[in-house]
């Protein structure tokens, strides 16, 4: 049995612009049908303990969002050749060890997938606990998708778009999708984004 491709989002959906790459793998999931051998993880910020799923693909193409120092919003797409030295610029991670530490210990163990791309965005806002997207990051999911379908697509498995969206259940628990967490979100004045009710409860 072959090997499968895995779409890999990175990041926490609590914390702003970090959830662009699980919001990535969300808006995938509902808008196309994945080929088959196509896998769909929202890896959040699950460290170290993504090292075996990206192991035993053939191949891996990751949303994160990454500090490039370029200007915010900034979508990029980097190939495998350049994914560890755009990494290693600057490490700017909320992660408990950044992509960069997974894919080294990845190499280390040997048997990785044969080839790697990263759709990386500048992100505008980390500092919003309890944020969404940003209005820049969340005007790229688009752009960001047809990178993927092009990645894909020269890795000979292009994408359909469905005729109507689905449920992105089998990657997000379905109280925090986009829509759901926009829907149950305080505004920041009422929460002062020093945290959302959801997580840490109020004071009396």
């Amino acid at each position: 049995m072959s090997k499968r491709i895995l779409v890999l989002g990175i990041g926490n959906v609590l914390w702003a612009d970090e959830g662009f790459g699980p919001r990535c793998v969300e808006a995938l999931v509902a808008r196309y049908h994945l080929p088959e051998g196509v896998v769909a993880m929202d890896g959040g910020t699950q460290g170290l303990l993504l090292v075996d799923p990206i192991q035993r693909a053939r191949r891996v193409l990751i949303f994160d969002a990454i500090d490039y120092g370029l200007v915010p919003g900034t979508l990029r797409l980097i190939p495998q050749e350049q994914i560890s030295q755009v990494m290693a610029a600057r490490k700017m991670s909320l992660h408990q060890a950044t992509m960069q530490d997974v894919l080294a210990c990845v190499q280390l163990l040997g048997g990785g997938p044969e080839d790697i791309a990263l759709i990386g965005m500048q992100p505008v806002e980390l500092e919003d606990y309890g944020g969404s997207l940003s209005a820049p990051v969340r005007a790229q999911l688009d752009a960001a998708l047809a990178l993927a379908e092009q990645v894909l697509a020269g890795w000979g498995h292009p994408l359909r778009a469905r005729e109507a969206l689905a449920d992105p259940d089998a990657v997000i628990a379905p109280a925090l999708r986009l829509d759901a967490y926009e829907a149950g979100r305080p505004s920041a004045e009422e929460a002062c984004r020093i945290g959302d009710g959801r997580v840490l409860a109020r004071s009396a």
